[in-house]
């Protein structure tokens, strides 16, 4: 078992050495893995290049509800960006709630924050420049957004990390032992208040330290109870899990600005604006300005909301794509159900109320040509390996593994090394393969079956293996935070904004991915300023 289990941590080392030596981006990193996990399951683990290439096509497949959600999020984004849409939206978030902190960092940071994530766009490119320009330092404005929508990464881009996960969880489970959106949901719910709550604090902590715990306290508690109770409600049917990122986020606005209400701030505060952005803001209503996500949200809903649509959409239209994987399992795909399809679709329909101008559109997709293909890739990439992990040791002719896979092997040490302390472990694993993938979904992609195995070998029921695999994306989720907080310093902070946190390493040009992608900001580069000036 030594050897066997050498080869199969030599691509992961491979890996590692490539992000922390070499210092080259998740897209780099991951080819070169993948080219080293190819060559380690076709001489030590009897895999036929066939085998091999089928299951780099079925892990490029399997990153659909991952990566064409990145292809398309960005292509609306950089829209967004080019009209002017974006810009409107930063005015309107910078007369938020302008005396009482407390309330302002949640509705900014977790409100806006978490809705921001649920539809495509990237918390940690757009809000530091409007937190720096509202009078919180440059650590501070980097700082909060990078953890502020933490709790709920796993609903980001319209809950593509729990769809990955069911997917995955059902082709290890067997057909006739499938689990359900709602079984998963209702396993990650249980993580999210107390989560939310001290993610609150922590930011709280950040910006005043014990004045401004004991100041913000009570928004902070009403905030990780709103997510709560919107969080079990959502997770409870199958046609809202994917919705529980949007409607918390919405949620939590709400509650923040009734909070405001019953104790008398103010709400909105224009006399904050410049005479230029109120110029601005007055060309742009700001209806306008939210048509794209506007769009997006009602789609989904009258997608998800109606069970039987939903249920045609979900478990009837699953569009498989069969003959492709080495084992012969159709890779269902769900287009009609997925959100990449009507993120294209509310991008397209936004164009009336937008109204770009020739120029407008080219720069468009000049801004995507150039920004998305690496982080579609870098998402698509760690999904390939995770699908050779698999499939290595599998033969086509006779139709089974003649020898145990790289994450058998890896499984049968764990459960041999940790035993009852595995519970305790996935979560660490998880912050490890955050920081090699810089995914939540690209984690879950590679390591949920080992995961799922490892708590199969140790006799873990359904359910200790649904929370060992949440405990594995909770952990996962760190790492990239930590990433985009680094990434974002190295632009002009003046500290360390991830030194008050879980500290993991992190390089430049690691893909910053909340559950899923890179969202626009490679080598500097910014949703605000394309030219990575923010």
């Amino acid at each position: 078992m030594t050897l066997p289990l050498l080869l199969t941590l030599l691509p992961i080392v491979v890996i590692l050495v490539m992000l922390l030596v070499f210092r080259k981006a998740a897209d780099v990193s991951g080819i070169i893995g993948w080219f080293a996990i190819s060559v380690v399951a076709w001489l030590g683990f009897q895999t036929t290049p066939e085998v091999i290439i089928r299951s780099t096509a079925a892990g490029f497949i399997r990153s659909f509800s991952v990566s064409l959600i990145v292809a398309t999020s960005l292509l609306q984004m950089a829209l967004m960006e080019k009209t002017g849409a974006l810009r409107r939206i930063t005015i309107f978030i910078r007369t938020i709630a302008s005396d009482n902190r407390a309330v302002q960092i949640m509705m900014i940071n977790i409100g806006f924050g978490t809705l921001m994530v649920a539809v495509g766009a990237t918390p940690v490119s757009i809000l530091p420049p409007i937190l720096l320009a509202m009078g919180y330092s440059t650590y501070v404005a980097i700082a909060l957004p990078a953890i502020g929508y933490d709790s709920l990464c796993t609903y980001a881009l319209l809950g593509a990390p729990i769809v990955v996960f069911v997917d995955l969880a059902n082709s290890f489970l067997g057909k006739g032992n499938e689990i359900a959106l709602h079984q998963a949901g209702m396993v990650f719910y249980m993580f999210l208040p107390v989560v939310s709550t001290m993610i609150g604090f922590c930011m709280l902590w950040i910006v005043g330290k014990w004045q401004a715990i004991r100041e913000g306290w009570l928004p902070c508690l009403l905030t990780g109870a709103v997510i709560g109770v919107v969080a079990r409600f959502t997770n409870q049917y199958d046609n809202l899990v994917v919705l529980t990122g949007v409607l918390c986020g919405i949620a939590v606005i709400a509650a923040m600005a009734a909070y405001l209400v019953v104790t008398g701030g103010k709400v909105i505060d224009r006399s904050l604006l410049s005479a230029e952005e109120r110029e601005f803001a007055a060309a742009m209503p700001l209806w306008r300005a939210f048509m794209p996500w506007t769009l997006l949200v009602i789609l989904i809903l009258v997608l998800n909301v109606p069970q039987d649509l939903f249920s045609w959409l979900y478990r009837t239209m699953k569009l498989p794509i069969t003959g492709l994987t080495a084992d012969g399992k159709p890779l269902d795909t769900r287009a009609l159900w997925q959100a990449y399809t009507w993120i294209l679709v509310s991008t397209i329909l936004a164009v009336p109320f937008l109204k770009p101008t020739g120029e407008q559109l080219r720069e468009t997709l000049r801004v995507w040509a150039r920004r998305a293909p690496r982080p579609v890739f870098a998402a698509a990439v760690f999904f390939a390996i995770g699908e050779i992990m698999n499939m290595a040791g599998y033969d086509m002719a006779a139709d089974r593994f003649v020898v145990p896979s790289m994450v058998k092997v890896l499984a049968d040490s764990s459960a041999l090394a940790f035993q009852g302390m595995y519970g305790e472990v996935v979560a660490f694993i998880g912050l490890f393969g955050g920081f090699i993938t810089g995914s939540e979904a690209s984690t879950i992609a590679m390591f949920a079956k080992y995961t799922m195995t490892t708590a199969k070998n140790l006799d873990m029921p359904l359910s200790g293996l649904i929370i060992v695999t949440a405990g594995l994306a909770f952990g996962a989720r760190q790492a990239p935070e930590r990433c985009r907080s680094h990434r974002q310093d190295r632009r002009g902070g003046e500290g360390d904004p991830h030194r008050l946190c879980l500290r993991a390493p992190a390089h430049p040009g690691h893909l910053p991915v909340c559950g899923c992608s890179a969202h626009g900001q490679r080598h500097g580069e910014s949703l605000v300023s394309p030219e990575g000036r923010g």
